[in-house]
């Protein structure tokens, strides 16, 4: 024995392979903790951007969009990260001086400068999407609409973002969109579950959009518009009614209370004690009004509120035309509307008004009674118990509200047991319900993902690695017992 323990000892091998066999542990430890963590080592999110502006009849809304660059279902999940409200009217407001029209657009322009990562700039799509505001111009002198357009591309080809163009929505699109939007944020798409219709009402039109029955469809083609999204085709009704927006609407109601050219107008829909001085022009310009300013009129005349909510119905009532309709079901105005299916999100100035009326979460019959109890309260009171709302918008409330009612009840035949079907929206998870929502959801179909961040090793290959440094780690225990176990029987036989 004592020669095998001196023959160990003249062996210099024996202590080179436990440092070998040392080193090696150690070794494997460290590639087994390190590819751990770098494995599983959250990975940095990548985000697109993309910026819509809404250019409405009474104002321009600049939204940005910020979506995963990794898509989802072949469709970004977009949220809203930015808004800005362009100061000033809307750009069909401009057609007297077109260059103002996109000089308006600068400041919410450089805050969206802020709001997006200057290394993302030049990939950043930016729309701009006009609505009736703009169709109306459109209709009433091409030229100026077209000036309009060309001040706004202006101003938005400066930019920095990788500008695609402004154009003139259609109601249909608006409409559309509207529902994607709805629909998206409270995830109804993706469940594949029923659907929420959208209610949309702006300045100078109003849209209703709903899914139906490809059966129900039929009828009016015109009305049709069909999606493929997250794999479920929806069949949708929709409709847009250029002019019965709630500023184009007042409009026709004064022209047509104005019909005798009296000097003075008594409007039932405005407050008692309300009083304010028109001009004809300024309601008669309108190309939604048909009826030519009565020839006894004078320049303007004066408009004073009576406050009576069941005439104010009536005044509401000779706006719309529920005769003529060749269809099995009709709105009004002899446009085809299938049934009623499901809830309805309503949004916009449907929101804004009802909000402000506290009529967004009670029956049919108790609004129609807490309207009437505002329409009779006098104008002075109105104005203590509101001081810091415009007058302009304060004195229409009693108007709009009205009109609201009647619009969803005898319109679009909303119904005491239907009502509570309606739910008056703002936003939708930290997002605007609108159409721009929607209408950024489509276009970034056709903006390509970038490749997603990936672990250092592909699964199999982690897999694989763990087992191979486990099996490693084994065998070094195995050879370091091993060695233990001879020392000590060498010892015992020492002995």
């Amino acid at each position: 024995m004592a020669e095998q323990r001196e023959m160990k000892e003249k062996n210099p091998w024996h202590k080179a392979v436990v440092i070998f066999i040392a080193v090696l542990g150690i070794i494997a430890i460290v590639a087994l903790v390190t590819t751990a963590v770098l494995q599983n080592k959250p990975l940095q999110q990548k985000f697109k951007y993309g910026i819509v502006l809404d250019a409405g009849s009474s104002h321009t809304a600049v939204y940005i969009y910020e979506w995963p660059a990794e898509k989802e279902n072949d469709t970004g999940r977009v949220k809203q990260k930015h808004f800005c409200q362009v100061k000033g009217p809307g750009i069909s407001s401009y057609s007297l001086s077109p260059e103002q029209a996109g000089h308006s657009l600068r400041l919410c322009i450089q805050e969206a400068v802020l709001n997006v990562p200057r290394r993302r700039h030049h990939e950043t799509p930016l729309y701009l999407g006009a609505t009736a505001g703009m169709r109306l111009l459109r209709m009433e002198n091409q030229s100026l609409c077209d000036q309009v357009l060309g001040s706004v591309e202006k101003v938005l080809q400066s930019t920095p973002f990788d500008y695609q163009g402004a154009r003139i929505i259609s109601g249909q699109e608006e409409g559309a969109f509207g529902w994607v939007t709805v629909n998206y944020l409270s995830d109804r798409l993706k469940q594949g579950s029923g659907t929420t219709g959208a209610l949309d009402l702006g300045g100078a039109s109003t849209q209703i959009t709903f899914a139906t029955n490809q059966d129900e469809t039929g009828e009016s083609a015109e009305n049709t518009v069909t999606f493929r999204l997250y794999g479920n085709d929806y069949f949708l009704y929709t409709h847009s009614f250029l002019c019965y927006g709630k500023d184009q609407v007042l409009k026709l109601a004064l022209a047509q209370q104005t019909q005798a050219g009296a000097s003075t107008l008594l409007d039932p829909c405005f407050n008692q004690g309300y009083s304010t001085n028109l001009s004809y022009s300024s309601v008669y310009s309108s190309p939604c009004i048909t009826t030519q300013k009565p020839l006894a009129a004078g320049e303007g005349f004066t408009h004073r509120g009576t406050g009576n909510a069941l005439q104010c119905q009536e005044v509401v009532r000779r706006i719309f035309n529920f005769s003529g309709c060749t269809f099995s079901h009709c709105s009004f105005n002899g446009v085809y509307q299938p049934p009623l299916q499901g809830q309805f999100g309503a949004f916009s100035a449907y929101y804004f008004v009802m909000n402000f009326l506290n009529l967004t979460s009670d029956t049919l019959e108790n609004n129609m009674e807490k309207m009437a109890r505002y329409c009779s309260t006098p104008w002075t009171q109105i104005k203590q118990q509101f001081p810091n709302v415009k007058e302009k918008y304060l004195a229409e409330y009693c108007f709009s509200g009205t009109y609201i009612l009647f619009l969803l009840t005898h319109g679009y035949n909303f119904t005491s047991d239907t009502w509570s079907n309606i739910k008056f929206i703002k936003k939708i998870s930290g997002s605007d319900a609108g159409w721009t929502l929607g209408y950024m959801l489509n276009l970034t179909n056709m903006i390509p993902a970038e490749a997603p961040d990936t672990p250092p090793l592909p699964h199999a290959g982690y897999v694989t690695l763990l087992l191979f440094t486990s099996l490693l780690l084994f065998l070094i225990l195995l050879c370091s017992l091993r060695s233990l176990w001879v020392r000590c029987t060498s010892q015992r036989q020492i002995i």
